[in-house]
């Protein structure tokens, strides 16, 4: 592994080590070690007259500088701030007071001495070592001095951004208590005030003015190996209606879920809020609002933005990722799953998550009243995104159980007339 390091340091030159004559005769030597025999000779003799060039160069740019009167940056601290060549075969790894900023890999002061040492932390941390099993019980003794929810919530926030694998970990061993805390229903008053307590960006936002260059956002993003994507356009959190850009409190908690009671890798998370305006007047209105000031988007102009979105998740990460659509409204809900469901790999919780669970109960239920999905009524209020997507469900059930060409019970006909009903807030007489 080669190592290049700003400034001159002891047996280095005088000029600097970052000095562009520098840099190619490091680079030359490079490719002469790694040429094939055959082609050593015509490489040195090309990089030989690469050298001379650059020294040709550094001679002009010392007679420029004189000649304007300059002074000649003999140290090299006028390139100190200059863009260094990245290398295919050098990388960096995290240490020292940048390890203890890094949430993914930071574990405070459960860092051992040989681990203290290693990665040069001795000093930079109290002399004593704490087991995480010991912070986990200190941080659940503070979270319960707190009596007002969106406290826990700040502070579990908090938690997560600065020590990944301590949050995952008070998480898993205090599931029933802190499921309400990350997740429904405190997350409801956190995307409401999701602008007051914003400190650290915990995912991607997707915004109007990034149409034609939505890939570029995705590429902003750290990391590559993404397996489960949560998105939101925030038009229809819990039931609290249009929360807009702070919808993403959604998609975050919904994401340390899937981490904390599926395993799943928090680097192969990605949460994304698809931001297209708000119709709620009071965000529009409120000074700490952190999405764009506008009404929200509809029609041709939305589904152009969701196209390119689509397109772009699938060309970074591959068709195999996993898109969920979470707290669409229905008018939208319906369309992108029935659009993109054939050409991704897309899910919407609502429709289809809160189906599966009713569903199970349902057929649970069956072990104790008896009879058949057939045999029983179901009375839906509403034809929301959960009560279609449930009907919907339940009469698939019931076609895959009732033997010949047509349904047997005039229950199922209801049930499937009610699955066609996609329409906000309709009722039945």
């Amino acid at each position: 592994t080669l190592q290049w390091k700003r400034g001159g340091g002891a047996g280095s030159r005088g000029d600097g080590c970052t000095s562009c004559l520098e840099v190619r005769r490091r680079a030359a030597a490079v490719t002469v070690r790694a040429a094939q025999p055959k082609r050593v000779e015509a490489v040195a003799m090309e990089s030989a007259a690469e050298t001379a060039e650059a020294e040709k160069e550094v001679a002009a740019e010392k007679e420029v500088a004189a000649a304007g009167g300059g002074v000649e940056d003999k140290y090299g601290e006028d390139r100190a701030t200059e863009e260094l060549p990245v290398t295919p075969w050098a990388f960096s790894v995290a240490s020292g007071y940048t390890l203890l900023r890094d949430p993914h890999h930071n574990k405070g002061l459960a860092f051992t001495e040989r681990e203290r040492d290693a990665h040069y932390l001795r000093g930079l941390l109290p002399p004593g070592v704490v087991s995480q099993d010991l912070q986990v019980k200190k941080i659940m003794h503070n979270l319960r001095q707190y009596k007002v929810p969106l406290q826990r919530y700040v502070a579990m926030m908090d938690l997560q951004e600065r020590n990944e694998r301590l949050f995952y970990k008070l998480l898993i061993d205090n599931v029933e208590e802190l499921l309400p805390v990350v997740y429904t229903p405190t997350v409801g008053e956190a995307c409401q005030k999701y602008g007051s307590i914003f400190r650290r960006p915990q995912g991607l936002y997707v915004s109007l003015r990034d149409k034609g260059k939505v890939i570029d956002v995705l590429r902003n993003w750290p990391e590559r190996n993404i397996q489960v994507i949560v998105v939101t356009d925030g038009e229809r959190i819990l039931g609290l209606g249009d929360l807009g850009c702070q919808g993403m409190g959604i998609p975050v908690g919904k994401l340390s879920l899937y981490t904390a009671l599926g395993g799943v890798r928090p680097s192969a998370c990605l949460p994304i809020t698809i931001d297209v305006g708000t119709n709620n007047e009071q965000l529009l209105n409120d000074e700490f609002y952190i999405g764009l000031r506008q009404r929200r988007a509809t029609g041709e102009e939305y589904h152009e933005l969701m196209e390119e979105f689509m397109d772009a998740v699938k060309q970074i990460y591959g068709e195999k990722v996993l898109i969920q659509f979470e707290d669409f409204a229905n008018h939208n809900a319906f369309d992108l799953l029935a659009k993109y469901s054939k050409s991704h790999l897309v899910f919407n919780d609502d429709i289809q998550g809160t189906a599966s669970v009713v569903l199970a109960g349902l057929l649970s239920s069956l072990k104790v009243v008896g009879g058949t999905l057939a045999e029983h009524t179901y009375l839906f209020l509403g034809a929301g995104e959960a009560g279609t997507g449930i009907a919907e469900l339940i009469a698939l059930e019931i076609s895959k159980q009732v033997t010949g060409s047509g349904f047997q019970n005039v229950n199922v006909a209801y049930i499937v007339l009610i699955s066609m009903l996609q329409v906000s807030h309709a009722g039945f007489d």
